[in-house]
């Protein structure tokens, strides 16, 4: 097997939580803060929920305070069909969940206004990305390294790279790339985050690797 031009650099990411003061008490206050607060409280509520732990009966914090605090089940659902990752920016996630919320206020409305400490929060996260103290040269390497990594590390190369590299990923692009391995770099690349935990995510990607990794096995037999 050909050696890469370049190994594979796994990395991690380190979020510490800063709030942005502002809260919302009801649907409309959530709303409005929708539409002022910074693309990283954005990133943070949506993108970033995937590293919280939480049961996918949601798939963001937005979708879960109105499930679970005002008891919009409906909306939730609605909400929880926002695909960030689907957008070329969060300017335009920004304008979907405005438009999801505008069209179920127009439709049900709602009054109910939550107590003191059941409010919405909005956070932001400062990222720190550092290395994982891995690296792979080759497909069987990679096979290795990537059974010792944490959720914070599939989630910085699986998910928030999509972000980055435009609906990619870090693990699809340098096997696609680095290793010629296009068939298998587009079979990751189309896992659904939505169907899976980061846990989830990493079996799929593994059971992936290990079966090119068991045919590659065979040619060289043959």
């Amino acid at each position: 097997m050909e050696e890469p031009l370049s190994p594979f650099e796994f990395k991690q990411c380190v979020n510490i939580l800063k709030s942005t003061g502002k809260k919302a008490r009801s649907l409309r206050e959530l709303r409005d803060a929708i539409t002022v607060v910074s693309p990283e409280a954005l990133i943070h509520h949506t993108c970033q929920y995937y590293l919280k732990g939480h049961v996918l009966e949601y798939t963001n914090d937005f979708a879960r305070w109105v499930a679970e605090l005002l008891e919009e089940r409906m909306l939730a659902e609605q909400l929880s069909g926002i695909d960030p990752y689907a957008y070329a920016s969060m300017g335009e996630v920004r304008d979907e969940l405005v438009r999801v919320i505008d069209e179920y206020l127009r439709i049900v409305g709602s009054a109910r206004e939550m107590p003191p400490g059941d409010e919405f929060f909005f956070n932001e996260a400062i990222t720190f990305v550092v290395p994982a103290g891995l690296q792979a040269r080759n497909l069987a390497e990679f096979l290795i390294a990537i059974q010792y990594l944490d959720s914070s590390s599939i989630y910085y190369h699986f998910y928030e790279a999509r972000i980055r590299l435009g609906g990619s990923d870090d693990f699809s692009s340098w096997l696609g790339g680095s290793l010629n391995k296009k068939t298998l770099a587009e079979k990751i690349r189309k896992i659904d985050l939505f169907m899976h935990t980061i846990e989830g995510t990493k079996r799929h990607i593994m059971e992936a690797v290990e079966e090119e990794v068991r045919k590659d096995m065979e040619r060289v037999e043959l």
